[in-house]
């Protein structure tokens, strides 16, 4: 049966090489039971899938059984990673996405590769039958967002998009102090967040043993190895660089902004809409000062300072990860900013604590408030009741899908220093702005979207 079993993978891997995305067109998966494990694959084993896969693997109700990465020794010490874990040699380890995308067994799908290969796996995975959890931004430009957007319900899935800030109590309570009008009308909203991508241009290095440069670069543009993109070895302590590279990534505008400015459409409450302008900075080569208009007169400005301000008319709040600020006619009620010590270093003595002012805000103010947003402790928790119950989880393709887009009209006005006018319902150029080809990218053959 084992012996069957491989030769039906090695199949159906031939079959899918040969035509990406020729999968079934009825579900696969169906919804997983309630005394069910629900069993998952892995794709993209680098630096930020350690910590969600510890989450994951850690939890009674799944069960991991495939990973998959291009990079040999990557793949190798997760494959370990995971047999160690359950003492046992079952996890198969992959280095083509599309054979835990052609498993039957396989309910579910954790995405933590580059930012230019998120929508193809998620696309591919959606359709046959699979949820789906993949890291922030969701997509590398706008097409793809719609394309997931449309993609998850036609296929009746459920995909969570990794922006936990939505997770993390100060940024829900910041957001439901400036949706119930504690800090009056909002004016403008300022998000911190470093430079716009800019094209890739390092030089050529010696390849990675075991790397396949080619899978790697998939459906971007052909560019030299470089340690900066893919580091070697597989216990690596830095983030690698490509997220700075348009052809691979977005800069920290799609990187950082994807969480801050998820938070800034998340208080004005525009998680299914978005701005109708951009508007780019005077000088045509700042990284800084582009704005996002929306239709009530409302806009967030790129620029540095902490994280994500609200400006109201009679008061501030600003938050960014354990820190926080609340301001109500001139007077400060809660305030925790103290910088977290670097390594070795011993935490500041402080009488307070983020968690305390940030109770100290919500007691005073939103005790009996009219609108209370979503509220989710932890973000693969509510990730797995979601799939358990199939309702919309906290960063749903919705929220994801738009909050992306939001990170590529920025870019996209600091990369042509344009003014673009855009439809948030129909999620396209107005008024004869914008070109096409910014909602796109071209694609390197097999791979498209």
């Amino acid at each position: 049966m084992q012996t069957s079993r491989r030769f039906f993978l090695r199949s159906i891997a031939a079959s899918a090489a040969a035509a990406p995305f020729i999968l079934p067109s009825h579900v696969w998966a169906a919804p997983t039971g309630p005394n069910s494990k629900l069993t998952l694959g892995f794709i993209g084993m680098g630096i930020q899938m350690r910590g969600l896969l510890s989450t994951f693997i850690g939890r009674q109700d799944t069960q991991v059984v495939a990973i998959c990465d291009v990079d040999t020794n990557r793949r190798n010490a997760a494959k370990k990673r995971v047999d160690d874990f359950y003492k046992n040699s079952n996890c198969d380890a992959y280095h083509d996405f599309r054979e835990i995308i052609n498993r039957k067994d396989i309910d579910a799908v954790c995405i933590a590769t580059p930012d230019h290969w998120h929508a193809i796996i998620t696309l591919a995975a959606l359709r046959a039958g699979k949820d789906v959890y993949c890291e922030k931004p969701l997509t590398h430009n706008i097409h793809e967002a719609i394309e997931v957007m449309q993609a998850v319900d036609k296929n009746k899935r459920i995909l969570q998009t990794g922006s936990m800030q939505r997770s993390m109590k100060e940024f829900r309570i910041a957001c439901e102090l400036v949706q119930n009008g504690v800090i009056g009308k909002i004016s403008h909203v300022e998000c911190q967040f470093g430079d716009p991508g800019r094209p890739y241009d390092l030089k050529a290095e010696e390849a990675e043993p075991g790397l396949d440069w080619d899978m790697w670069l998939g459906p971007g543009p052909v560019g030299a190895y470089n340690t900066e993109l893919s580091p070697r070895g597989s216990d690596y302590k830095h983030f690698p660089h490509w997220r700075t590279y348009k052809e691979y990534g977005g800069g920290m505008v799609c990187d950082w902004g994807a969480h801050h400015l998820d938070i800034a459409q998340w208080g004005l409450g525009m998680d299914n809409r978005g701005p109708v302008e951009v508007v780019p900075p005077s000088d045509a080569n700042a990284k800084r000062g582009c704005k996002l208009v929306y239709a009530n007169g409302i806009y967030v400005q790129h620029g540095d300072g902490f994280g994500v301000h609200f400006h109201g008319s009679n008061g501030e709040v600003k938050v960014n990860r354990s820190k926080f600020e609340l301001i109500v006619d001139g007077k400060t009620i809660a305030k925790f900013d103290e910088k977290k010590p670097k390594p070795g270093e011993k935490p500041p003595k402080s009488e307070t604590s983020c968690t305390a002012e940030v109770q100290k805000a919500e007691k005073a103010f939103l005790q009996n408030a009219k609108i209370q947003l979503y509220n989710s402790k932890n973000h693969i928790s509510d990730f797995m009741d979601c799939v358990q119950s199939r309702k919309k989880p906290i960063t749903s393709e919705i929220v994801g899908g738009h909050s992306a887009i939001c990170c590529h009209l920025m870019n996209q006005s600091y990369y042509n220093h344009a003014r673009i006018a855009w439809d948030p319902v129909k999620l396209a150029f107005t008024g004869g702005t914008g070109n096409p080809k910014w909602l796109t990218r071209e694609y390197r053959g097999p791979w498209t979207v």
